[in-house]
C-alpha cells in the first residue's frame, strides 16, 4: 500500500473522522486570528514528555494552579481552545504496551517496529528516519533531552539501529549525519575513557565543525553559526527539583527550556526552516521509580519548554508545535480522602527527589538520621515504624527489584507507598502502560489532526504539514 497516498486521501483517519471528539468544547472554535492552520509549516517543534500518563499532566496542572494560581501552559492551551487535540494509540509492532524506542520509531520512521528497535522492522527493513528526510529537504534538524542524547527517543527520529542499547554506535551515527544541534546527557558515550572502542567522539565532532559544550555557561556562549554538541552529564541530567536545590547543579546543567531556546536560536535563521525534538526524558524515569518529586518538577520543566516553543511559534507564524507523550507510565493520580487537598499540597514543600533521599541514606544511617534526611527533603518526616522499614532495605532484610532504572535496588516502591499517607498520590505500577495518550497541535498544519490517531500517523502528518511528503 502507498502510505503517502493513503495519508493524503484521508483514509488513515477513518476511525477518527467517525468519532465525535469527546474533548471538543461547546465554547468558541479554535482561535485562528493569529495563525493560519492550513498554511505550510516551515518549522516543526515536537515536544514529548516521555512516559507521561494523563494523571501526570493532571497533577502538574493541579500542583501549579494550587501553588501559583496559574494553570500549566499545556492546560492553558486547552482552556483557551488554541490547539487541535487528539488521543493517540501508542502500540508497537510487538506489544500493545510500547517502549520508548518503538514509540519514537513510529513517529520517526512511520512504521511500527518491535520494542527495543530503532526504525528497523521485524525482517530487518530499515525505515528512513524523519529528521534525515527533513535534512535532505534542506531543513536544519536537532534534538534536546534531559536523558542521554543517544537515548531511545531522540535516536528514533535520527538513526537506524537493531538495538536502542547500542548508544556508542548511535553517537557515531550522529556524527556522520551532521545534525545541527544535539544536546542532553550521555558523556559516557562520547568520552574516549568510557567508550568501548576508546574513540574520542568529542574530537570527532569538533573535527566536523561542531562547538562542544559541557556546561550551561558553555552552551549559552556558543554561537549560532556553527553546529552544537552539548553533553552535560555522565548519564542523564539531574532531576529539576534536585537541580533547583543545588547551586552547583544549576551552574553546570541547563534547563530543558534553556536548551530549547538555544536550539531555536541556532536554527531559526535557516531559509528552509528547521525541525526540533524536545524531550523531557526523566519524567519517564521518575514514573518508573514512583518518584513524585522527580515526576512533577520535571513535568513543570517540560511545561516551561512548551512556553518557549509556543512563544516562538506565535511570533513566527510558520511553526507547527506538537505536544505529546510516547506512552503512559505508572498511571499516578491523587487518591480520594478527607485530607487529599492538604496532603497533595505537601509536595510544594519538597526540596529533593526520592532518588536523592534514598541515595543519601546509607547502611550505617541511624533511625534519627533517616528521619532527618526525609524531613529535610520532604518537609515532613516518617513514623519510627516506617523509618525502620526503610532502613531494613539497607540491612539486607528486604529487597526491591522494581523500577527500570533502579540499578542499586533502592526501596522506591516501598517509600512511595509511605509517602502516600502524606501526599495522597497513588501509583498502579512501576512500568509503561497501554493508555491512549494526549496530543496537542498548534500552528500551521494543525488542521490535519483528527480526534483519534495511531502513533505512526504523526510521521505522515509532519511530512504533509511541511509539504515534503512527495519527496520520499
Amino acid at each position: 500500500m502507498n502510505r503517502r497516498k493513503f495519508f493524503r486521501n484521508g483514509s488513515l483517519f477513518t476511525l477518527g473522522t467517525a468519532l465525535i471528539n469527546p474533548f471538543q468544547s461547546t465554547a468558541a472554535p479554535v482561535n485562528t486570528d493569529f495563525i493560519d492552520k492550513n498554511k505550510k509549516a516551515k518549522n516543526i517543534i515536537l515536544l514529548v514528555s516521555d512516559g507521561m500518563s494523563t494523571g501526570t499532566l493532571n497533577m502538574t496542572d493541579l500542583y501549579l494552579s494550587r501553588k501559583t494560581g496559574m494553570h500549566s501552559h499545556w492546560m492553558q492551551l486547552y482552556k483557551d481552545n488554541r490547539v487541535s487535540r487528539a488521543l493517540m494509540d501508542t502500540a508497537s509492532a510487538s506489544s500493545i504496551v510500547t517502549d520508548s524506542a518503538a514509540a519514537s520509531s513510529s513517529w520517526g520512521g512511520g512504521f511500527r517496529v518491535k520494542n527495543g528497535a530503532l526504525n528497523v522492522g521485524p525482517d530487518g527493513q530499515e525505515y528512513l528516519p524523519i529528521w534525515q528526510k527533513f535534512k535532505k529537504a534542506g531543513k536544519m534538524a536537532g534534538c534536546v533531552t534531559t536523558v542521554p542524547i543517544t537515548h531511545a527517543t531522540p535516536a528514533g527520529f535520527c538513526v537506524n539501529s537493531k538495538s536502542r542499547n547500542s548508544q556508542d554506535d548511535i553517537a557515531n551515527q550522529y556524527a556522520d549525519l551532521k545534525f545541527d544541534i544535539m544536546m542532553g546527557g550521555g558523556q559516557q558515550y562520547f568520552d574516549a575513557n568510557t567508550r568501548k572502542d576508546k574513540v574520542d567522539m568529542y574530537a570527532v565532532f569538533k573535527a566536523k565543525g561542531y562547538q562542544i559544550a559541557k556546561t550551561r555557561s558553555e552552551m549559552l556562549n556558543t554561537s549560532n553559526d556553527k553546529p552544537i554538541l552539548g553533553v552535560f552529564s555522565e548519564d542523564a541530567l539531574p532531576y529539576n527539583i534536585d537541580r533547583n536545590s543545588d547551586e552547583k547543579l544549576r551552574e553546570t546543567n541547563p534547563t530543558l527550556a534553556e536548551m530549547t531556546q538555544k536550539a531555536i536560536d541556532r536554527m531559526k535563521q535557516n531559509p528552509e526552516g528547521f525541525v526540533l525534538q524536545v524531550e523531557a526524558g526523566k519524567v519517564d524515569w521518575a514514573a518508573h521509580a514512583n518518584d513524585i518529586g522527580g515526576l512533577l518538577y520535571d513535568q513543570v520543566a517540560f511545561d516551561e519548554a512548551i512556553k518557549v516553543a509556543i512563544d516562538f511559534a506565535e511570533k513566527d507564524k510558520n511553526t507547527l508545535v506538537i505536544i505529546t507523550t510516547d506512552h503512559g507510565n505508572a498511571n499516578p493520580g491523587v487518591i480520594y480522602g478527607k485530607k487529599a487537598n492538604d496532603n497533595f499540597d505537601n509536595i510544594q514543600k519538597y526540596k529533593h527527589t526520592n532518588e536523592w533521599i534514598l541515595n543519601t541514606i546509607k547502611p550505617a544511617s541511624t533511625l534519627s538520621e533517616v528521619k532527618e534526611i526525609i524531613a529535610f527533603a520532604n518537609g515532613s518526616t516518617l513514623s519510627d515504624e516506617d523509618a525502620k522499614t526503610v532502613l531494613s532495605y539497607y540491612d539486607g532484610l528486604h529487597k526491591e527489584d522494581g523500577g527500570l532504572y533502579n540499578y542499586k535496588k533502592l526501596p522506591f516502591k516501598a517509600f512511595a507507598e509511605m509517602q502516600q499517607k502524606s501526599n495522597s498520590v497513588g501509583w498502579i505500577s512501576m512500568d509503561h502502560s497501554a493508555d491512549y495518550v494526549e496530543l496537542a497541535v498548534f500552528g500551521p498544519g494543525s488542521a490535519l489532526l483528527k480526534p483519534f490517531i495511531k502513533n505512526t500517523d504523526l510521521h505522515y502528518l509532519m511530512l504533509q504539514a511541511a509539504e515534503v511528503e512527495n519527496k520520499f
